[in-house]
């Protein structure tokens, strides 16, 4: 019985598709829109040449699997197609980064409208108000939990939903495409990086100056607020210490893509897997805030820009039969 269910993982598509899949065309899509902004805006030299080979790499790669699919067209091998693009997300993250920092920076008006709207930081005062253990914990938790709810859905679809697997895959990806065509125009670091950059007394006092072009030349982050001797905590660091950039803070990516995959989850077969995903969302939501990654303004236009991400592309992919 395991054989069987395994050798459908192999058998050979009765219909595959030709061109490439939908989620590879909003790839290329985005990277078109890179190679204009680069046009527009004088890349670093110290990233120009990873710039260009990277995207060449890139379209290598994706025709490569496309040739292989098509040669063996089976579950496996369109798999494989999926896992590149979505492996590539923590590669185009960093870029967006490289494309804004010759753009004014706009922490300074976020941090005022937060300011103005709450009377407050609450990125500044949550830690502060909950510094327990166990609460740092529970927050660093649901954070960690982001890339491994990207997982659960993906493979989710695969196993279980395979006909919408694609679908799935296409929502995932351009949702995650168009936070970053928003990260590359709006340069927006948050307050792990802002309020480090001007003082955290001037952030008490309610002074947020404009630091102009500061974070083209300093990438310099705040120790993040928790227990630090926590095993999510390390779990967060260490993920931040190796990729995080100042960029991509409005509006935070993190709860629009989990509010993105909370919806596939609840418009999927069983809908248990929206009530296991849930508490991660809620948990996410609240730690954005609390590491100080995210202004809260950031956090509630994520709520917002996820729910809209999801039902545009949702449109998008049947109007168009992609």
């Amino acid at each position: 019985m395991v054989v069987e269910y395994l050798r459908k993982f192999v058998e050979k598509e009765s219909n595959p598709r030709k061109g490439l899949f939908s989620y590879e065309w909003a790839m290329l899509a985005y990277l078109l829109f890179t190679l204009v902004v680069a046009m527009l805006l004088p890349i670093t030299s110290s990233w120009d040449s990873e710039f260009w080979f990277g995207r060449g790499r890139i379209v290598a790669i994706t025709f490569l699997l496309w040739g292989v699919y098509r040669f063996y067209p089976c579950r496996l091998t369109h798999l494989a197609r999926a896992i590149y693009q979505l492996s590539l997300l923590a590669w185009w993250y960093p870029d967006t980064y490289e494309l804004n920092k010759l753009l004014p920076n706009l922490d300074h008006v976020f941090a005022q409208a937060e300011q103005t709207i709450f009377g407050c930081q609450p990125a500044l005062l949550f830690s502060q108000a909950c510094p327990w253990p166990f609460f740092s914990e529970l927050m660093d938790l649901g954070y960690a939990s982001y890339f491994p709810i990207i997982a659960f859905v993906t493979v989710y679809y695969y196993l279980f939903i395979y006909e919408k697997f694609d679908r799935c895959v296409f929502i995932t990806l351009a949702s995650f495409f168009i936070f970053y065509v928003i990260f590359v125009l709006l340069p927006v670091t948050g307050p792990q990086y802002y309020y480090g950059a001007i003082g955290l007394d001037q952030v008490a006092q309610g002074i947020f100056p404009n630091v102009y072009d500061y974070f083209s030349t300093h990438s310099e982050r705040m120790v993040s607020p928790g227990w630090t001797d926590g095993f999510f905590y390390h779990l967060v660091d260490s993920a931040h210490n190796a990729g995080e950039r100042p960029t991509a803070a409005f509006p935070s990516s993190h709860v629009g893509m989990t509010c993105v995959l909370l919806l596939q989850a609840w418009y999927s077969r069983y809908r248990r897997t929206f009530y296991i995903l849930l508490p991660f969302f809620l948990l996410m939501f609240a730690a954005t805030v609390y590491i100080q990654a995210h202004y809260l303004i950031d956090a509630i236009a994520g709520l917002f820009t996820g729910f809209l991400f999801y039902y545009a592309m949702s449109y998008l992919y049947e109007k168009f039969n992609l």
